[in-house]
């Protein structure tokens, strides 16, 4: 039975990972939270799942590698060191990364870019919703769908994405792609990614009812990498597409 340890134990995934592992076949072996151990806790661990915090997941990256262990991260809100770090330990261990943890956003992701590269003329509007605690906004998983979406027109995402609108601000720029975020009561995720044009439009939409969608694709994501190569994973490596 896989030895899985859970970084931010203490957190909503944190919980609800320890809640699926059993009919997932794996054992949950070491928990951490930000007062443990992590020398002790690597060491009751063959693989990490993190769903921290983005000082959390620094600390993190920063232990693992000279501790070089299988690592599947799905904290959002990372800047670009820390990005600059999982990289750096892809080097010397597997390393997972992926803002969001569900087939149905794999599918949607890929998806979005196919209708960027069809739809060339149709205008991109990315909107997401979420329960009333998320810290991050935009999520990552909107930010990754606008990342997608710009690569396929290649457009610097940077210098056409907005996140808001308010005033007389004028006609919307052709190449402009924007991501809103609503928050509110309980909603575990909701990403609608949109093509507008004259005349017709089309709306993507995935939803999740459930974190435990999240927590098992990690769990299944951790038993996949525990035996790969030093590297850095995404979904699409995951799911051979």
């Amino acid at each position: 039975m896989l030895q899985i340890g859970i970084y931010g134990a203490k957190g909503r995934m944190g919980k609800q990972i320890q809640f699926c592992l059993e009919e997932e076949n794996a054992k949950a072996s070491a928990l951490f939270d930000q007062n443990d151990n992590i020398s002790e806790f690597f060491e009751n661990c063959e693989v990490v799942i993190d769903f921290s915090s983005p000082i959390g997941t620094k600390e993190l990256l920063n232990f693992a590698r000279t501790n070089p262990k299988p690592l599947v991260i799905g904290t959002t809100g990372l800047d670009e060191k820390t990005f600059q770090l999982l990289q750096s330990a892809a080097e010397v261990m597997p390393v997972f990364y992926a803002t969001n943890m569900s087939l149905g956003v794999a599918v949607l992701n890929y998806l979005a870019n196919k209708a960027s590269t069809l739809l060339e003329n149709f205008d991109i509007e990315i909107l997401e919703m979420h329960h009333r605690h998320k810290k991050d906004s935009p999520s990552g998983t909107a930010m990754s769908l606008a990342q997608n979406v710009a690569k396929a027109r290649f457009l610097d995402l940077e210098k056409v994405r907005i996140s808001g609108r308010d005033g007389i601000i004028g006609e919307r720029n052709k190449d402009t792609i924007a991501v809103m975020s609503l928050r509110g009561g309980d909603i575990v995720g909701r990403h609608t990614i949109g093509f507008y044009e004259d005349g017709e439009y089309l709306e993507l939409t995935h939803n999740a009812t459930s974190r435990a969608t999240f927590a098992k694709g990690a769990i299944k994501i951790a038993k996949w990498l525990v035996s790969k190569e030093p590297n850095l994973y995404s979904i699409n490596d995951f799911l051979g597409i």
